[in-house]
């Protein structure tokens, strides 16, 4: 990890601590309005039957992957909530896709907004509610089940 990169280097401080070694949520206020976006994937690992039950649409608690989307939806809108420092976030567009393949689920998420601060954390948490949901949904039926790989795949900031 590059603590360099979680550094302000002006003062070669946390940027997430004040000067007791705090928390302290960081001040966007100066920053320039600006459109941003930030796509992540993860993926879960079932069983040959568990994909057939979920294929078929046959799982007791309902269309697994149309739930898993809309709690991947949720999520993204609920961060700020669920983790301390995140800033609360008009978001313009969240989208979350969760597409079955032959070991598991690949879940993938989108998010936007117009704003000071970017939209990482919440494509994160999109995604990993999402794998969450089809974890819970499937439990009953598959005991090895794995999440994995959940990660940031893209990040972008631009000027209006």
């Amino acid at each position: 990890m590059n603590l360099e990169h979680n550094l302000d280097m002006n003062t070669k401080k946390f940027s997430h601590t004040d000067d007791k070694g705090k928390a302290n949520m960081v001040d966007v206020g100066s920053k320039p309005i600006q459109q941003r976006m930030a796509t992540a994937s993860g993926s879960i690992s079932l069983a040959a039957e568990t994909i057939r039950l979920i294929r078929e649409n046959e799982m007791n608690k309902g269309d697994v992957l149309t739930f898993a989307e809309i709690a991947g939806i949720q999520a993204a809108k609920e961060t700020s909530r669920l983790i301390p420092l995140c800033h609360p976030l008009q978001l313009t567009k969240v989208q979350v896709k969760a597409i079955l393949n032959e070991t598991g689920v690949e879940v993938t998420s989108l998010v936007k907004c117009a704003g000071q601060t970017g939209v990482e954390m919440e494509a994160l948490t999109a995604v990993s509610l999402a794998l969450l949901t089809i974890y819970d949904m499937c439990k009953a039926v598959d005991k090895a089940m794995v999440l994995g790989d959940i990660r940031l795949t893209e990040k972008t900031k631009t000027d209006f």
